[in-house]
């Protein structure tokens, strides 16, 4: 056979896909992937440790506000009555205590100025700030 062309045939080189970058493609996604998955789980696993200590340290902050402060306002109106607007007092011939009356219109607006007094004194606090010290972390 004679051959038809004269000069030496060009070899082009095969174009090869190079799959390999398509796997590290797909396996950073993955390897990004489980990061985020452990980061979540991490947050929520933190979260769920501390969240319990913040919320007996806040109700327990609450209270301690709200003792001091119906403590004080209660005071501070019952300065205004005297015990015997309050009640009533009922002695027989010999000085014996035999009944005792309670006056319901005093009663009545002493109680609800204590009420709008310690709800008003509430309401003008700020916001408090709580901290949790490490220790609290330990004693769960």
């Amino acid at each position: 056979m004679d051959k038809i062309y004269s000069r030496p045939r060009l070899r082009i080189p095969k174009i090869i896909i190079n799959r390999k970058n398509k796997n590290r493609k797909s396996k950073n996604k993955i390897k990004i992937i489980i990061i985020l998955i452990v980061a979540v789980m991490t947050v929520k696993l933190i979260l769920d440790s501390v969240l319990p200590i913040f919320d007996k340290l806040c109700e327990n902050k609450a209270i301690s506000l709200a003792t001091k402060i119906s403590n004080s306002k209660a005071t501070e109106v019952m300065k205004n009555y005297t015990y015997d607007e309050l009640f009533s007092i009922n002695k027989d011939e010999n000085g014996n205590i035999t009944m005792m009356n309670l006056n319901i219109i005093p009663m009545n607006e002493l109680t609800s100025k204590v009420a709008v007094m310690i709800q008003d004194e509430i309401d003008k606090q700020g916001k408090e700030d709580i901290e949790i010290p490490l220790r609290k972390f330990y004693w769960v």
